[in-house]
């Protein structure tokens, strides 16, 4: 065997074990939690210490943000969810049924971030239910990034076991 076969059979190109997989979820989790619906955390964070003006730009960032949301979900919210159960559908087919470790993978990433969608959902109707101003929306946006994160460490801890498993089971040198 020659070197750059055994370095290519070390370093594979399978998703599990590709390292580019694991970044891309480390940066998606990362980037989900630090924009709370659209906003960053650091202007939360900042509204909530200084107010005036920051916790203005904070408001209007939120209205802006839950009001395109909520209408997106009014006007498309029938097709996408249909589109999004037809690509979840395949994709579980795919790596339950057929085991395509890729459609695997894609699951991993796609099935968490369509509860969190649903999550933000929720979280936007609250806001423009009534808690759309002052502590209570601090509060609700604090508590919208923490179960943010929970799903997160959930998510990463799921699919970090399923893909050790995977490697396991397929092997490192295949």
């Amino acid at each position: 065997m020659n070197l750059y076969q055994v370095l290519f059979e070390l370093i594979d190109m399978r998703s599990f074990s590709n390292l580019w997989y694991w970044i891309m979820l480390a940066v998606m989790w990362s980037s989900a939690s630090h924009w709370v619906l659209g906003v960053p955390f650091d202007l939360i964070s900042r509204a909530r210490r200084q107010g005036g003006a920051l916790q203005d730009d904070l408001e209007v960032l939120v209205r802006i943000n839950t009001g395109r949301m909520l209408y997106i979900a009014q006007t498309a919210g029938v097709w996408l969810v249909a589109f999004l159960c037809f690509i979840l559908t395949a994709l579980l087919v795919l790596a339950v049924y057929y085991k395509v470790e890729f459609a695997q993978a894609v699951l991993f990433l796609l099935l968490p971030m369509s509860f969190l969608s649903v999550l933000s959902l929720r979280t936007a109707g609250l806001i423009v239910g009534g808690e759309n101003s002052g502590e209570a929306l601090h509060r609700r946006l604090i508590r919208h990034r923490i179960a943010t994160q929970a799903l997160g460490m959930v998510s990463i801890f799921v699919t970090s076991m399923f893909g050790m498993y995977a490697n396991l089971y397929i092997g490192v040198l295949g």
